[in-house]
């Protein structure tokens, strides 16, 4: 191990043991006896790439909880004192409320366009938990295109599932009952031979230990740096079991199985709004910003975005797929829209969310998921109507959605 290494290594040690001081948590010791990760398929690719190899490329894919750094930095920091020989490119595409719908479209331009990736860590448990609670087979269909895109790029790639934790998903374990999110993710994980950590069981039973408390130590879904740090342990005890393991003699690509659903978006990517064709009131702006002052998100502010901010304005496009959708601002003016696909009839979908009244938050919309696959047309418009809670009648698209 080098010095700077080394040095950042005891100096994650020391902050760990500040961190723990005030708590009666113990990441070696395990509340129920039985570990919280089911390795499956294991880590054998990465361990013989990374040990003999001496490169490899490890992505983070996520939400917010990822995009904030904490546990992803501790795990970066942990491959590197692991494996020092060994040069590393880590690849931190962590967006604000993104769940699995939009992680499976946007997984080639935020990940695969880097180049073969060997590692990939992706959670979704708590954005699809908020986002999309009456969509299950969407939480499913959006980690299942994640995983078997990832693995029709490369056969090689060995996947980690992450499931977050959040007091829903407490009150579930409570109830004796599963979250759906982690539920449906799981059976992906189960499904591809991926390993997976469950820290939301994790971090429920340590509570209900009385090792910690959430308001004055977790604090939140968005932990604190204690709960970052706890992540990171449990992940560092997971990867420490995968990798005491035998070097495999070489890589083995990974089986790839029949589909748990057929509709999973592994074909999912992201269309150009340039390619719709304007039908009434759009207009297509280079570089769209707010001009209310309400939050934006990196990636989704002065870019190209088609608008609408009038009732009746219309657009269609063309794919070839079997469905569709449209990557949207939905901000404080978010309208509701009328979708026909193959002229039938016009379907409603409410844009307005429960989050913005104060930030033009990045939404994924399906529209249409159980399509034959060929060619289809999609037709969309703004109607009078909107949400109660909404004040306005605006759409603001930046991708289509095609799968």
């Amino acid at each position: 191990m080098t010095t700077s290494l080394h040095r950042q290594l005891v100096a994650l040690l020391l902050l760990a043991s500040s961190l723990f001081a005030q708590t009666k948590y113990d990441p070696k010791v395990l509340p129920k006896g039985r570990e919280y990760f089911d390795l499956r398929g294991g880590l054998a690719n990465v361990h013989q790439k990374f040990e003999r190899e001496k490169t490899g490329r490890i992505a983070f894919l996520g939400g917010s909880i990822t995009a904030g750094g904490g546990w992803r930095d501790h795990t970066m920091k942990y491959f590197q004192a692991k494996f020092p020989q060994t040069k590393f490119e880590f690849i931190s595409a962590g967006i604000g409320s993104m769940g699995s719908v939009p992680h499976a479209f946007r997984l080639e331009r935020d990940v695969l366009s880097k180049g073969p990736v060997d590692l990939l860590f992706v959670e979704a448990a708590v954005n699809d938990s908020s986002n999309i609670p009456e969509h299950p087979e969407q939480m499913l269909r959006g980690m299942e295109g994640v995983v078997r895109h990832a693995r029709e790029a490369n056969p090689l790639t060995d996947i980690i599932h992450l499931h977050f934790v959040m007091p829903p998903h407490m009150d579930d374990y409570h109830k004796g009952k599963v979250p759906v999110s982690i539920a449906q993710h799981e059976k992906v994980a189960v499904a591809y031979g991926n390993p997976s950590l469950n820290l939301a069981l994790e971090v429920t039973d340590r509570i209900d230990a009385g090792e910690f408390t959430w308001d004055k130590d977790f604090k939140g879904l968005h932990p604190s740096a204690f709960g970052h740090q706890l992540y990171a342990n449990s992940i560092a005890r997971m990867l420490d079991t995968a990798f005491s393991k035998p070097l495999a003699d070489a890589a083995k690509p990974h089986a790839l199985p029949a589909m748990v659903d057929a509709q999973s978006y592994a074909k999912g990517r992201l269309g150009s709004i340039a390619e719709a064709k304007i039908l009434h009131g759009f207009t297509l702006e280079p570089a769209w910003k707010p001009t209310d002052k309400k939050g934006t998100r990196a990636g989704f502010v002065d870019v190209p975005a088609l608008v609408a901010t009038q009732p009746g304005a219309a657009f269609e496009f063309s794919f070839t797929g079997t469905g569709c959708g449209l990557f949207i601002a939905a901000g404080p003016d978010a309208g509701r829209i009328e979708f026909s696909i193959d002229g039938g009839a016009y379907r409603p979908l409410e844009t307005f969310t429960h989050w913005s009244a104060s930030l033009h938050l990045p939404w994924a919309l399906i529209l249409d998921d159980r399509l034959k696959l060929g060619p289809h047309s999609a037709q969309v418009r703004l109607t009078a109507d909107h949400d109660p809670k909404g004040t306005g009648t605006a759409l603001r698209v930046f991708h289509l959605l095609l799968n």
